[in-house]
């Protein structure tokens, strides 16, 4: 299934965060950020994910949720590097863009990854899919 506009929503209260210093952070990491939309894909697992959208680039930002977590829980960081090494071996995974620790930015760690259409799996069975 392809992303579409049913699957995005504006960012969850609980989930929004700063734009103004996202796209300071994105400017200073070389990130096209001009004209920045944020919208929240619907559903997940675990780390809330955000569509972004410039004039020119369409990201994927991944976050940490808020609250109190376990001190491995939703590492973000481990994601974003393993992403990153599998995409140097030509893996086929979006490309990893940045990762920030700060979370003075948004308010907790991320990363942005390129955005790649394609299909959403919204159940870990994965159904409707063969093993093959």
């Amino acid at each position: 299934m392809s992303r579409n506009d049913q699957e995005l929503i504006a960012p969850l209260e609980k989930h929004k965060f700063n734009t103004d210093n996202l796209v300071t952070w994105m400017e200073s990491n070389e990130i096209e950020s001009t004209g920045l939309k944020v919208k929240q894909f619907q559903g997940g697992m675990s780390n809330p994910t955000f569509f972004l959208e410039s004039e020119n680039n369409k990201y994927v930002l991944r976050k940490k949720p808020p609250g109190k977590l376990l001190p491995k829980a939703h590492a973000v960081d481990r994601e974003f590097k393993v992403m990153n090494a599998l995409g140097q071996i030509d893996f086929p995974v979006p490309k990893m863009l940045g990762f920030c620790d700060n979370p003075s930015v948004i308010g907790t760690e991320f990363f942005i990854m390129d955005y790649i259409d394609g299909r959403i799996i919204t159940t870990p069975e994965i159904n409707g899919f063969s093993k093959k």
